[in-house]
């Protein structure tokens, strides 16, 4: 029972006169491998830009004791495994609604003068990135993506599912030796980067050198990778069955919204399966867009909707596109949930997925009170099932007949220690980092 593409454990690969030792790989172990081996730990985020309309999306019921808000009712079905979570802000955000995008996922601060941290996708990734080919999968509209890196610089993010397709599953159109010479140009030329570096390192002040030792940070971490896909050049891709293939490696247009959405999740979830990735991040738009849904007859783009000077209309497509979008991350789920993992188990078990965004309400910009909504993940120990209200204890009530009160819930937190940087820590340690403060965190969420 050996897979086709399976390889011996203790393959090595000669290259630059020396043997490169593989790490642990999945196509290392036969299929009656021994089930001590720990489930890998996944992450996914998805990210809704313009914020929703809170007056049909706040969860208002405590705990285990709640309904689902008109916007979250497709979750309905997938109750036992999602958490609704109200009352999280990043305050680095607050009043700073041209970076609520930037910062959804490092937390960070930015100043006209200041550059992003790095974001939690890629702090989970320097964990995973050892026993996958790919460290990590960016999807954007537009290719911004919401990863960044230790030395703040934004990855690019792909948006065309056959292009998406082709990088996990293809091999290189050029052939391996041809992209394995790229591979170690690109070493050689960070060889000569650091060599040149350190001779002027001397001469810095303390100032300096802080920031030289963030660039060679990320200059070590970019030669890592290198290592690490040269390594991988050798190993050959997973087969895709027939019905898989036809599913993902298709060019969707984004005027088909929920054919495109739906095509970027199971492009994610073939990406879990095979193990080719741990950690993914897909951002359907910019705060400045955000895609319409001619299906539902919604021409206008999610910022101008967010923008509805209180017309009835505009706000009643707002909730509509807020709803299509949660209807199909609740899609995402159940492909999650009816795919098996490694150990047999659905791979929902073994993945946590935020959905959400790093603005409330739209229209005046509000960044406080975040929508959020966790799910998965009930192998890396988070129980689901309730509504986790960082607000209760520090408001007297959500008051949804009164807009104008629930508009400035959303705007300024109620529950200032509340950040939403203690959520991504959780998740983080959940994922194997060993840190004890990512961001501006201030304490752990109880998860369980």
């Amino acid at each position: 029972m050996k897979p086709a593409w399976s390889i011996d454990r203790r393959h090595a690969l000669r290259g630059m006169g020396s043997f490169i030792a593989l790490p642990m790989l999945n196509c290392m172990q036969l299929a009656s491998a021994d089930k001590a081996q720990p489930t890998p730990r996944r992450s996914a985020f998805i990210y809704l830009p313009n914020g929703v309309n809170t007056l049909e999306y706040q969860v208002t019921g405590q705990g285990t004791e709640f309904d689902f808000s008109r916007s979250l009712a497709p979750l309905e079905k997938h109750r036992q495994v999602v958490t609704p979570i109200s009352g999280l802000h990043h305050p680095g955000g607050l009043g700073q609604h041209h970076n609520c995008q930037k910062i959804w996922l490092t937390g960070g601060k930015l100043g006209p003068a200041d550059r992003n941290t790095i974001s939690v996708d890629q702090q989970m990734a320097k964990v995973t990135a050892p026993h996958t080919r790919f460290h990590s999968l960016e999807v954007a509209n537009k290719g911004e993506s919401l990863s960044w890196t230790a030395d703040g610089i934004r990855l690019p993010g792909m948006s065309r599912c056959a292009r998406i397709f082709a990088h996990l599953f293809e091999e290189p159109t050029s052939g391996t030796e041809a992209q394995r010479r790229q591979l170690r140009r690109k070493g050689s030329v960070l060889d000569a980067n650091l060599e040149e570096v350190r001779s002027l390192e001397r001469r810095m002040g303390s100032e300096d050198k802080g920031r030289l030792e963030q660039y060679l940070s990320a200059v070590r971490e970019t030669e890592i990778r290198t290592r690490r896909a040269d390594a991988w050049l050798d190993v050959p891709r997973p087969k895709i069955a027939n019905k898989d293939r036809q599913r993902t490696n298709k060019d969707v247009p984004q005027t088909n919204a929920g054919e495109y959405f739906r095509t970027v999740y199971d492009l994610i979830v073939l990406a879990f399966q095979t193990d080719a990735t741990r950690v993914v991040t897909f951002s359907s738009g910019m705060e400045g867009q955000g895609l319409a849904i001619p299906e539902l007859g919604i021409s206008q783009s999610r910022h101008e909707l967010s923008h509805h000077n209180g017309d009835p209309g505009h706000m009643e497509k707002l909730t509509l596109s807020d709803q299509f979008s949660v209807q199909q991350f609740g899609y995402f789920l159940s492909r999650l949930a009816e795919t098996p993992d490694l150990d047999g188990r659905p791979l929902l078990d073994s993945t946590m997925s935020l959905f959400g965004s790093g603005m409330a309400y739209g229209h005046s910009h509000g960044n406080a009170n975040l929508p959020l909504v966790l799910a998965g993940g009930s192998g890396c120990g988070i129980k689901h099932g309730r509504h986790l209200d960082l607000n209760q204890g520090h408001f007297d009530g959500y008051k949804m007949d009164d807009a104008g009160y629930h508009y400035r819930l959303c705007s300024r937190p109620a529950n200032v220690k509340a950040h939403m940087s203690n959520l991504l820590l959780t998740m983080a340690q959940k994922m194997g980092v060993e840190a004890g403060q990512f961001g501006d965190s201030n304490c752990e969420l109880d998860l369980t």
